[in-house]
Parts: C-alpha cells; sequence; structure tokens
C-alpha cells in the first residue's frame, strides 16, 4: 500500500452535534502520523464541482477557536442525494478531483445514506476510505449509536420539558413532530426521556381511538393535560404519507403527521384541545453533550489508526460498549436499521404507561 502523506476528511447528509468534534480528531490524530489533511466543502460537491472546494486544516484550525464545540460542519455538509444514472460521471469527477489535491484516503463522516453513496464514490474512483457514523436518527447500519443522536435526543426531551409546562397551564395535548425519516429512534428515546403519554413511530402500527382512550384515561386520573411524540415518518391511519411531496432524486418528503393527529383528535375527542409543534431543523443543532464529543473523538481516533495499519473500506462503529470497525459494503448491504418493536426501550414504554401503537 501507498505510504500516506495526505488524508481528505468531508461531512455528508443532514448535519449534528459533534461533526467539529470529529473532525478536530482526526486532524488531531493526523498530525500525530505527520499527515497533512485537507477539508472538503460541503461534501462531495467539493471534490465533483470546479474550482474545487477545500481547505488545509492542522491542529492550530481548531486550537484556539470554538469551533469543536460548536453543533453545524465547520465544512459544510450536502444531504441531496444523487441518481443512479448520475454516479458515474458525479464519481469520475470525484476521483479526478481526489487526485489534483494529491489525497490517499478520504475520511468520510456521514449516515446511512452517505455511507452507501460515497463508498461508491471512493469504490469507482479508487480512493482508500474509512467512514465514520453520524446522524441524528441514529439508523446507520451495525454501530450502536452514531454521533450527533445523544444530543438530538437532549433536544427534543427539553422541548418536552418546556412543553409540559404550557400544557399543564392550559389544559392541553400537546403533539411535539420531531424527526427520523423511517426509524423510530429519535421519537422513541426523546419520549421516554421526556415522559410523554403517547409515542408513534413507523415501525408499529395505531389506532386514533387508541391514542384518544389513552386520554381518556389520563383525564379520568386527574390530569388534565398530555405530551405526544410522533415521528415525521409515520403514516395516517390509513397507512399514506400525509405528504405527497418528493425531493429532486424521488424520495418522500416527510412532514405534517402531527398536524393530521391535531385535526384527527379535535374531531373525535372535544375534552382535551390540541397544538403542535414542530421542531424541525432545531434539532440538529444544540451544544454537543459529553458523549458525543468522546463518541466523535474515539471514532476519529480510531479511523486515523485504521488508515495507518492499512485497513481501508472501513467504518467505524461503537458495539457492545467498544470501539470496532466493519466493512463498508457489510454496512450498506444492512441497510437501514429501524427501531425493533420488541426492543427494551418500547418494552420499558409500555410498562411505565406509554401508548406506543398496537400489541
Amino acid at each position: 500500500m501507498r505510504q500516506i502523506k495526505r488524508i481528505g476528511i468531508l461531512t455528508s447528509g443532514g448535519d449534528c452535534s459533534g461533526l467539529n468534534a470529529v473532525i478536530r480528531a482526526v486532524v488531531n490524530a493526523a498530525n500525530g502520523k505527520k499527515w497533512e489533511v485537507f477539508g472538503i466543502k460541503f461534501g462531495t460537491d467539493g471534490l465533483t464541482r470546479r474550482p474545487l472546494q477545500y481547505e488545509k486544516l492542522t491542529v492550530d484550525s481548531f486550537s484556539n477557536t470554538p469551533w469543536p464545540r460548536l453543533s453545524g460542519s465547520y465544512l459544510g455538509s450536502l444531504n441531496s442525494g444523487v441518481k443512479l444514472e448520475s454516479m458515474d460521471n458525479l464519481s469520475k469527477l470525484f476521483g479526478e478531483g481526489a487526485r489534483e489535491l494529491g489525497i490517499d484516503a478520504l475520511v468520510v463522516v456521514g449516515g446511512d445514506g452517505s455511507m452507501n453513496i460515497v463508498s461508491n464514490y471512493c469504490r469507482l474512483a479508487g480512493i482508500k476510505m474509512v467512514g465514520i457514523p453520524k446522524t441524528i436518527d441514529n439508523d446507520t447500519p451495525i454501530t450502536d449509536s452514531s454521533v450527533g443522536f445523544a444530543t438530538a435526543c437532549q433536544v427534543c426531551a427539553d422541548a418536552l420539558d418546556s412543553l409540559s409546562l404550557t400544557a399543564r397551564s392550559h389544559n392541553r395535548a400537546l403533539i411535539l413532530e420531531v424527526m427520523g425519516r423511517d426509524a423510530g429512534h429519535l421519537a422513541m428515546h426523546s419520549a421516554i426521556a421526556g415522559m410523554a403519554d403517547v409515542c408513534l413511530v413507523p415501525e408499529i402500527p395505531y389506532k386514533i381511538d387508541s391514542i384518544i382512550n389513552k386520554l381518556k384515561s389520563i383525564k379520568k386520573a386527574g390530569r388534565d393535560y398530555a405530551l405526544i411524540v410522533v415521528s415525521e415518518g409515520v403514516r395516517r391511519e390509513d397507512g399514506q404519507h400525509v405528504s405527497a411531496a418528493t425531493n429532486k432524486i424521488g424520495e418522500t418528503v416527510y412532514g405534517g403527521i402531527g398536524q393530521y393527529l391535531s385535526a384527527e383528535l379535535n374531531k373525535r375527542y372535544k375534552e382535551f384541545q390540541t397544538r403542535v409543534t414542530t421542531l424541525g431543523h432545531v434539532q440538529r443543532s444544540g451544544t454537543p453533550l459529553a458523549i458525543d464529543r468522546i463518541l466523535a473523538t474515539m471514532f476519529g481516533a480510531k479511523a486515523i489508526e485504521l488508515l495507518s495499519l492499512g485497513h481501508t473500506n472501513r467504518m467505524v462503529v461503537w458495539k457492545n460498549n467498544e470501539i470496532a470497525d466493519y466493512d463498508i459494503d457489510e454496512v450498506v448491504k444492512e441497510g437501514t436499521t429501524l427501531l425493533d418493536p420488541n426492543s427494551d426501550y418500547v418494552k420499558a414504554a409500555r410498562a411505565t404507561g406509554m401508548y406506543v401503537g398496537e400489541e
């Protein structure tokens, strides 16, 4: 294997808290190997567009700035997907850009979609890579946790804490719609932490009458407010998505399930007024929690270790309470990791009285 002298790093997909801590860790660990690091701007666009968009990163880039403690991505990111028919052309541009910069290997910080797309770019372009998982959805295969998930959960839990106070003041059932795409991890974790009464996730069917029964039981017990969490990927009771909109590569654009639930509950049950809060991109922000900073640092250090040992086409993971790594092809083959309806999270929610769909 060619000796590594220069690597690139890029952040791809939706941003989240902890990305800058990953970049810092990679730069610092690479510095210990006497490697140069080029930060690629705006995900893969930095290598596929002309002129190339990049920045040389050094330890000084992060030693006297607040960036490692901030959310967002210092390098910028890209979250638009790619059409299959564009793959060959873009991978060619990608490879040409990497060779122009003299990059020997690439560290890719992304979620399940990014791992699939960028690993294909690297494979077709003949570029060595190591992946680091990040996502607020926590749906990246194999890893038990991804950078950014813990902080997103805290943002949602804080929102529920605030909503509980206004719900109590106005005797309302307040609905919080959170992100997550087709996976219910963020909704379920947030609902448990925020002590919600109802949590709806894409993986478990539900009935609006059952939600109403839960609200009736709350009312009967003497409480005049309730909290409902719903994941954006949840469908209507008839199984259809609320939104028919799609993005430029044909993926469904989620959103609106909170308003649908509010309308249905207001129509069928008059004892609680409902209001909806769609948390949106606030979930991608928030000061990175300690666990996300720690995970980011361990992932970054492991990525550099793997490259120094000549191990490429790998993704770093947090598995069984330790750092490990898996072949990217195995990760991609696994696909999106959904919430297990029989998981301990779901069991605990049900055991403590939360309605989480039909058993």
